[in-house]
Parts: structure tokens; sequence; C-alpha cells
């Protein structure tokens, strides 16, 4: 059975560039394009893995993460937060709020691919 992932970005270009490598890598993936979506998408599935825009309409990614992690019971899959953020206290409120790793866009699919092989296999 496959990996599932939901990956969580208000630009749709880049929710299907991350969709696409996933599932030729083969992965389950499902999408949303806000964060208020994704917390409800990550309430009611069970996913592997969430990948999560940072800044989004309504409900920024980190704000997201939040939710799940206090949700009950917690939320308590790993997330991997993309952001064109690259200040060092953007990312530390990312760890902070429960967030597994960080990519900094751009990026390489084929390295946003390797971070999630990675995550999964521990």
């Amino acid at each position: 059975m496959p990996h599932k992932i939901l990956v969580v970005d208000d630009d749709a270009d880049i929710r299907d560039l991350v969709s696409t490598k996933l599932e030729s890598s083969g992965y389950e993936v499902e999408t949303a394009g806000d964060g208020v979506s994704g917390f409800e998408l990550a309430s009611r599935n069970t996913y592997n893995l969430v990948i999560s825009d940072v800044m989004m309409p309504g409900m920024s990614g980190v704000d997201m993460v939040r939710m799940m992690r206090a949700a009950n019971p917690p939320i308590s899959v790993p997330v991997i937060l993309l952001t064109a953020k690259n200040q060092e206290r953007d990312i530390e409120s990312g760890f902070a709020a429960g967030v597994t790793d960080y990519v900094v866009k751009p990026f390489s699919p084929r390295e946003l691919a390797a971070r999630v092989a990675g995550i999964l296999a521990r």
C-alpha cells in the first residue's frame, strides 16, 4: 500500500508540480488549496506526510500545523513546509509549531522527493 501524502498550497502550479513528482515516485497524493481545507482533510483522513506552503490566504501553513498538533487527539503526522521565506525567525517558528522539515522555494522536485523518502523511511 503506497504512502499517502497531503499537499496544501494555494498556488495550483506548485500543487500540481509537487503532486506529479510524488505520484511518479509511487505515492498516493491528495491536495488542498488552503490551510483551512488542509486542516479539515488532515482531521478526517490518515496521511503519512503533509507538505504545505507557509503563506496562504485564510490560514498559514504554520497555523495549520499548530491546529493539527493542538487537535484532540493531536494529528502527529510529519510535516514539510514549503516557503519563499528564508529568514531564520520564520524557520524557527515553523519548527516550534511542530514542523518536521523546511524546504525553501525555489526548490528542486528531485530534492523534495528525496526529503520525502527520507522522512517516510524513519
